[in-house]
């Protein structure tokens, strides 16, 4: 070679290495540096400017540290939404009709992969916008306190153990398990006190008893703090006992990170801190709602308030350190997102991942274990051979009832019609007419409709609400009161509509509900010969309803919200005390319990035994039981065990779940169960909001729903029950 050839090659080494940014150089992509000195140089690297650029939810790039544009606004309520195709799994009260940790995990998980598959697409596109990120704002664990709130579909229920134990197995299948990195962000919204109305969510103050605020608010946003690590918290609206949520000192640093441990960042909900001086009129302007938000301890602010950080600055409200400490939060999650390394586990994931078969096959797994079975009067299961079977009702033909809200969208949805259509032979004669709209009378008064059904052998008739009545703010477009329901009852057409249905008719008619709340009409539970509650199912939906019809699938979802006669029995909206709401504190009779739920088969309770004779006050109590199927087909089983305190000096629950299981039996097969009761489920708190342990007797109950008269009126049966003292 010659000593041209050399001074040549040598040059195009040198420009070569020069053209490589070098570890020294962004110590913050050297992954074998801990994460706290890789923040710590980052943030050494930006201008007081940059900074502040990223406390912003759709934060600039920084193309000379590296820094790509991000969004932090993604959502990932049933399935990865807002962002094209995606697989669409039940809404989350659907989801906590299942009473099933281990599938709403395998859900989450599957959740988790198409969003890495959807990100690795984007960033190969170039496409940083809202919603291809990786920062998902769900699940949403507020207390469905309220069937009038609108949003309620997109929480778990009314109950805070079971919130919180779906909430926290969720979170565990969307943030992944890999040692390195986050598969996905979780965040647990809306943190604390926010459940309606929705009306008035940017100028309200919720104020919550103290007993109610640790017994009933608290108990989920704990739960996936400590116990499911999840990465983001979101702010509320409205404010706490006075003080707007996004500048509470007391939720979030208090409470948030030194009573609970909580590490990651907390988000505003979008445009919230505008709220402090444009609705709840406590702070004068922007860059002072800013300064007061970021001090309390909010890191990312969706929404423009935090435009006006550098202004705040200039006005000593705030000091750069603390933008540092608010950016560093936010640096730490986007490093253990993998946004700084050369590779994570994940990056080969791509469009083969999203809508796979066995993501469409666990959306239809979880609608077909979601749907409740409120009444049977013995017509179901239909026979996939019957002669001849009239489908009607205004969401039969429906997809806007699968998605529900908050959802993505699917290239393979199944209304409830197809699904029927696909299930039954094909000799069979099936009609279809839409027969009513929804929401007020039809037009055309004439009636092809009902006469029709009443010459079938039976008629399946698709009633409910749909997102279009309930729902958030501005998206429920046909709602008066901004997404809320005031009136629970069934839409007066619909109601109409049903009894022309079953007047003079004595072939079964058999009524499907889609919705996000109760539908309280005891009317509807007198006219119809069977009634499930399919609530918004996801994709597969009208597939599941099917099964559910034609007894390839025995039901076995249950209430997770108490459905009452009517709004007649509940307290004003607006009061955020417990008494008088949800199973643990209703005193009227509902029109269907909390748990609640039929089968094609029946269960029964033996063999109640416990690891201790008295109630403990420092140990677990291991709970055991023995379930059988007593019926002709197999079946999946919720087993429930509730604890009623009954001697304590001051109001407690009438009774508080304290755990449940799935269990699936085939007929006549018996198994033993077991429940692990912690110390502290065993508490009751004090009106000043303290947890004591409360001595004298403790009623257990265990059995397929909520204790009460109306439980066992509708199912048949009475629950186990034994008691134990506390010494």
């Amino acid at each position: 070679m010659t000593k041209k050839n050399l001074w040549v090659m040598g040059w195009l080494v040198i420009s070569l290495l020069l053209s490589l940014p070098a570890v020294a150089e962004r110590p913050w992509e050297n992954p074998e540096m801990a994460t706290d000195d890789r923040v710590e140089a980052l943030l050494t690297a930006m201008s007081l400017e940059e900074k502040a650029g990223q406390l912003l939810y759709n934060a600039p790039g920084i193309p000379r540290l590296g820094m790509k544009p991000y969004n932090w606004w993604n959502e990932a309520l049933h399935g990865v939404a807002r962002n094209g195709r995606a697989t669409v799994f039940p809404q989350p009260i659907g989801l906590g009709a299942m009473f099933d940790e281990d599938l709403v995990y395998r859900v989450a998980s599957a959740i988790s992969d198409e969003a890495r598959a959807k990100f690795n697409i984007a960033q190969g596109m170039e496409n940083y916008s809202q919603y291809a990120g990786l920062t998902f704002w769900s699940p949403n664990v507020n207390l469905f306190r309220d069937p009038r709130w609108g949003r309620g579909m997109e929480t778990y229920g009314e109950d805070p153990l079971l919130t919180g134990r779906l909430g926290a197995a969720f979170v565990r299948g969307l943030q992944g398990d890999d040692p390195q990195h986050m598969k996905a962000a979780a965040c647990a919204k809306h943190y604390a006190v926010h459940s309606g109305p929705e009306a008035l969510r940017h100028e309200f103050d919720a104020v919550a008893p103290p007993r109610d605020f640790n017994e009933s608010y608290l108990p989920a946003f704990k739960a996936l703090v400590t116990e499911a690590n999840v990465e983001c918290v979101m702010c509320a609206y409205n404010r706490v006992d006075g003080v707007p949520a996004c500048g509470s000192e007391r939720l979030l640093d208090q409470i948030l990170r030194q009573d609970w441990g909580f590490k990651g960042h907390v988000v505003s909900d979008c445009w919230a801190i505008n709220d402090f001086h444009e609705h709840h009129k406590v702070s004068e302007d922007a860059a002072s709602s800013a300064a007061w938000a970021l001090k309390a301890g909010t890191d990312v602010n969706c929404g423009d308030a935090y435009r006006a950080m550098l202004e705040a600055l200039e006005r000593e409200l705030v000091a750069e350190a603390d933008i540092d400490r608010a950016l560093s939060r936010l640096l730490r999650t986007r490093m253990k997102l993998g946004f700084f390394d050369p590779a994570t586990a994940w990056d080969e994931l791509g469009e083969e991942v999203v809508e796979k078969p066995e993501h469409v096959a666990l959306a239809r797994e979880a609608a077909q274990k979601s749907i409740v079975m409120l009444k049977n009067d013995g017509v179901l299961p239909l026979k996939q051979d019957i002669r001849t079977l009239y489908v009607t009702g205004p969401f039969a033909a429906s997809n806007d009832v699968l998605l529900g809200n908050y959802n993505g969208l699917s290239s393979d949805t199944v209304s409830i019609l197809e699904g029927i259509t696909g299930k039954v032979s094909a000799g069979s004669t099936v009609q279809y007419k839409y027969g009513q709209l929804p929401y007020r009378a039809n037009v055309n008064p004439m009636d092809w409709t009902t006469g029709g059904a009443k010459e079938s052998d039976a008629t399946v008739v698709v009633l409910g609400i749909s997102p279009l009545l309930e729902g958030e703010e501005g998206a429920a477009i046909v709602s008066e009161s901004l997404g809320d329901r005031l009136d629970l009852g069934l839409p007066a057409a619909q109601l109409e509509f049903l009894r022309k249905l079953r007047e003079g008719h004595e072939k079964p008619v058999i009524v499907v509900l889609t919705g996000g709340s109760p539908i309280a009409s005891p009317e509807v539970h007198e006219l119809a010969d069977a009634v499930l509650f399919a609530w918004y199912p996801g994709q597969q939906g009208g597939n599941a309803v099917a099964d559910v019809l034609f007894g390839d699938v025995s039901p076995s979802g249950r209430l997770p919200i108490t459905f009452p006669t009517s709004v007649a029995q509940l307290p004003p909206y607006e009061d955020y005390a417990m008494s008088g709401r949800t199973y643990k504190y209703m005193n009227e009779e509902p029109l269907y319990p909390f748990g609640y739920g039929l089968s094609y088969t029946k269960f029964n309770y033996t063999d109640l035994k416990f690891s201790e004779t008295a109630v403990p006050d420092a140990k677990p109590l291991e709970v055991s039981v023995a379930v059988s199927n007593t019926g002709t087909v197999a079946g999946n089983e919720v087993a429930q065990l509730y604890v009623t305190v009954q001697d304590a000096p001051f109001e407690t629950p009438r009774a508080s779940l304290v755990g449940f299981q799935t269990v699936e039996l085939q007929p006549g097969e018996n198994r033993v169960i077991s429940f692990r009761v912690q110390p502290e489920q065993l508490r009751v708190f004090k009106q000043d909001g303290s947890a004591v342990a409360a001595g004298g007797r403790h009623l257990f109950q265990v059995g397929g729903v909520s204790p009460g008269n109306r439980g066992e009126q509708l199912t048949g049966t009475k629950l186990l029950t034994a008691t134990l003292e506390r010494n």
